[in-house]
């Protein structure tokens, strides 16, 4: 999921949004809670139609702000007081008020309010009890929700980087019934192998025929080993992000096409891409390349705005062809494939994707 913070991504229209292939977007409930509010969003009848967007939304539910804006927030069993970075004025974000405001944003898949900590935090207790806490959110959350017949919420599993408190919580969550579930609290610094442990251990409890979303990932090596590990879901602000920085995402890593060499460089930001930046006029397309990037990246929001498109476009293509290979049954090659392309040696590949495809039976090793 591409992700509209402000109920806008940065540097695309919902129509090229649209074009790439996108069919399901992330806004954030905090953010639209206080901006545009609660009742603008009463009165436009919801994000949908506010930011112009006929495809399905998902909305965070505020919590990840405990963890971004912790010099701000302070959390209670009542809910998460916080203050308002645009004008400092107070706002207490409970349960019941994360699920009114998703109710009125009307996005199609909505988050419980969880209690969020970092996973490098290292007191074990505080973890323990932001996993039980959100176990009780969750049930005021779904005694709130007005509208499941329309809206699915999520449970969002916690217990940071300890696997009792994973399985523990995961136990719980699973018996709440809900339509999808979420592993959460990660990609917040951790090393990778811990991540795919904590991935692996979750996935491994989880019903199969429920989606199963890890939350704010991630790179493209990350989504190919997490889905063999079990997940389906992701979100990450990365690929429009990086594009402000001039990076474009490619099948053989990310290419800075604000360095010099690029400046007489008149092929595609990436050969083969099908992005409307990529393809040739001959083919529908922009014709796009790398020298123009390099021109207007430093100096114009156009280089920000055509590398968004080619990045989101990446990521969505990505997945695409995830979801064709597993339903080809043809899933191993292609993670072989994957990672051949990213690196030109089989010895820079990372030791914590080897090792956790091992565990799941692919041998990137192998011939």
């Amino acid at each position: 999921m591409p992700v509209a913070t402000q109920a806008s991504l940065k540097g695309i229209t919902p129509e090229q949004l649209e074009d790439s292939g996108c069919r399901l977007c992330l806004n954030n409930t905090y953010h639209l809670g206080l901006k545009p509010g609660q009742a603008t969003l009463d009165a436009v009848g919801g994000a949908h139609k506010f930011q112009s967007w006929p495809h399905n939304i998902l909305t965070d539910s505020g919590g990840f702000q405990m963890v971004s804006l912790l010099k701000l927030a302070k959390v209670t069993e009542e809910g998460v007081r916080f203050l308002s970075p645009h004008d400092g004025s107070p706002m207490l974000l409970t349960p019941e008020h994360s699920i009114s405001l998703q109710n009125s944003i009307g996005s199609d898949i909505i988050m419980q309010l969880d209690d969020v900590i970092a996973t490098t935090h290292p007191d074990l207790a505080r973890m323990k009890e932001a996993m039980e806490r959100s176990i009780r959110w969750l049930d005021r959350c779904i005694k709130a929700h007005k509208y499941p017949e329309r809206q699915n919420l999520f449970c969002i599993i916690q217990g940071g980087l300890d696997l009792e408190l994973r399985k523990q919580c995961t136990a719980e969550m699973v018996a709440r019934d809900t339509p999808g579930i979420a592993i959460g609290g990660l990609s917040g610094g951790e090393e990778k192998n811990s991540y795919c442990k904590v991935v692996d251990t979750c996935t491994s409890l989880l019903p199969e025929k429920k989606p199963r979303y890890v939350m704010g990932v991630g790179y493209p090596e990350d989504l190919v080993v997490s889905v063999a590990l079990g997940a389906d879901m992701f979100d990450c602000v990365w690929p429009t992000r990086t594009a402000r920085f001039g990076n474009a995402i490619t099948a053989n890593g990310v290419k800075n096409l604000r360095n010099a060499v690029y400046s007489e460089d008149f092929g595609p930001i990436e050969e083969g891409c099908q992005c409307i930046c990529c393809r040739s006029p001959e083919d529908g397309g922009l014709g796009i390349t790398r020298a123009y990037i390099y021109h207007v990246t430093a100096k114009e929001t156009a280089g920000a705005h055509l590398l968004t498109m080619h990045n989101v476009h990446y990521q969505l293509n990505l997945m695409r062809r995830v979801r064709e290979a597993i339903i080809e049954d043809r899933y191993p090659a292609f993670l072989r494939q994957f990672f051949s392309d990213l690196y030109d040696d089989k010895s820079k590949y990372p030791d914590w994707a080897v090792t956790a495809l091992r565990g799941v039976g692919v041998d990137l090793m192998q011939d």
